[in-house]
């Protein structure tokens, strides 16, 4: 993680060519001599651009190929949300476990260069600047929402050490127990400065930055809240007093969390068309996965047709059908007339207000102060999903179906023995019912909640994947071609530090490794995974 000293100066001029093309008088100087630029010239431009930069970046906006090794080779696919046609690298790639580091890279190192170089910029010119303090706490949401996802694929992350070189060049690693520290303090930093100004209209630049919530102070601070909520819940079973902790201040938290649709987190990627919708239509390289078919089409969910398109191949015309993970595909014609994805506006989706709900659902099971009843909470989520896709008439019907279950998944075009193994029976089925139960054990209550939080946060598969990861939930069906040689058994747990760290911080990463707890495979459980 060696950086070019103009790195940051780089990004934030690009930023502002970009966004601020002749907004000051000084730009036409500026573009004649920009490393001359002032401290003012930045502080009135440069950073609100940087922060939008930072925005864009949490989940790669441009060019679609970043994103698709990003995000949809990975937790997309291992989410169990969408499963590519295509037999990439010789049909031997990430789907079936033999990780691609050329592909995986992308999950860590934009992140750094488009995220948090910028963050840095801003907190450097605004964090002792008590005029532009809401600068600052939008940079630490953005810096922890952005790094907890990259955390959540490697583990160690650099970050409360990031431009701190040593004197041998290398940046060192916060073990994910650490990362996840700092994330809490960086949040409770952004809520102590917005709480006293979120019933006030924003500044000029904190409105400029924004690109999910206009310039509202008091929707980032229950996006801060509920962020905060995200991550306790993340870590409840490794550290159980941390996370009750974290979760009782964030749902006790002043201004509240994230309830209503219209203060969910969505990035506007503004005439930007969506990554995924060039991958789904223009490249037919992603298609919806096997456990959507079987969840959503076991209880004739209300959903489906929201996120995705009827097959048009001839042996599922007109049908919902999905593509299973890890399997032989011999050519891309075999299942790229399977359900496509819908088209999804210009926007990216980081927290959705059912999210929350069962948030604080899981909360209330772990019988955290302040999260209220778990059935209430359940049912909210329920509901406020339908209400987010415009189905609030169906809601009430589908929270009280008790009969309906995740149905049998059966490929008619399947070329691989095993393929169709996942039959009535099989224990990668599951029998989880939607209507509440309260006899039901503990552990019931929790699969149907992640069950509903699953369907509820598609299409974000970083996040979906981190909880199917942290619960077993909901249940999915494994690869049927495991090319991991032995490295993985099961499923995939996280991603292999890429080779880029290893030949440009070399010492720090061999440190990294040993904070995992085993080796430096796709095999080794992340710190809050714990049995």
């Amino acid at each position: 993680m060696k950086k070019n000293s103009n790195a940051i100066l780089a990004v934030v001029l690009w930023a502002i060519a970009l966004f601020f093309p002749g907004c000051t008088g000084n730009f036409e100087n500026m573009n004649k001599n920009p490393y001359g630029a002032t401290n003012e010239d930045i502080k009135a431009d440069l950073l609100p651009a940087s922060l939008r930069v930072a925005q864009l970046n949490i989940y790669i906006y441009t060019p679609p190929w970043d994103t698709q090794l990003q995000q949809n080779l990975l937790a997309d696919v291992y989410s169990g949300y969408m499963m590519p046609p295509t037999p990439f690298r010789g049909n031997s790639n990430n789907m079936n476990y033999d990780l691609v580091d050329a592909w995986n890279v992308f999950a860590f190192v934009p992140t750094y260069d488009n995220v948090m170089n910028p963050i840095a910029t801003v907190e450097e010119f605004t964090g002792k600047e008590a005029s532009q303090k809401d600068l600052y706490a939008m940079a630490k949401i953005i810096k922890a929402e952005a790094m907890h996802r990259v955390s959540d694929i490697f583990g160690p992350v650099i970050y409360s050490k990031y431009k701190q070189a040593e004197a041998d060049g290398t940046v060192q690693y916060d073990s994910q127990e650490e990362a996840y520290n700092h994330f809490f303090e960086d949040l409770k930093t952004a809520i102590d400065i917005l709480t006293p100004l979120s019933s006030s209209a924003s500044s000029i630049q904190f409105k400029a930055a924004d690109l999910a919530y206009g310039g509202s102070y008091s929707k980032w601070l229950k996006f801060a809240n509920s962020l905060r909520l995200r991550l306790a819940i993340r870590i409840a079973k490794v550290n159980a007093t941390k996370a009750k902790r974290e979760g009782e201040a964030a749902l006790a938290g002043a201004g509240g969390l994230i309830s209503e649709n219209n203060e969910s987190f969505f990035v506007d990627f503004g005439t930007t068309n969506h990554p995924l919708n060039i991958m789904n239509n223009e490249w037919s390289d992603v298609r919806m996965g096997a456990p959507m078919e079987s969840v959503l089409g076991g209880y004739n969910d209300p959903r489906l047709p929201k996120y995705f398109v009827a097959a048009i191949d001839p042996v599922a015309t007109g049908q919902f059908k999905g593509i299973r993970n890890g399997i032989n595909i011999d050519a891309k014609t075999r299942y790229q007339d399977y359900s496509k994805l819908i088209t999804f506006a210009n926007k990216v989706q980081l927290m959705t207000a059912a999210e929350v709900w069962f948030l604080k659902a899981e909360a209330a099971l772990r019988g955290w102060t302040g999260a209220g009843s778990p059935q209430t909470n359940y049912e909210k989520g329920i509901q406020v999903s339908f209400e987010q896709h415009g189905l609030s008439a169906r809601a009430s019907a589908y929270i009280n179906d008790a009969v309906s279950k995740p149905k049998e998944y059966k490929d008619p075009k399947a070329i691989t023995a095993g393929q169709n193994d996942v039959l009535n029976g099989n224990p990668n089925l599951s029998t989880i019912t939607i209507k509440w139960d309260e006899a039901a054990s503990e552990e019931r209550k929790l699969e149907r909640v992640i069950t509903q939080k699953w369907i509820a946060v598609y299409p974000d598969g970083q996040e979906a994947w981190s909880e199917f990861r942290r619960t077993g939930y909901p249940k999915l069906f494994p690869v049927v071609i495991n090319n991991s040689g032995g490295k993985i058994t099961g499923f995939i747990k996280r991603i292999n530090f890429v080779n880029n760290e290893y030949s440009t911080n070399k010492a720090a990463v061999e440190k990294a490794v040993t904070m995992l707890g085993g080796p430096d495979t796709g095999g080794t459980s992340l710190w809050w995974d714990a049995d």
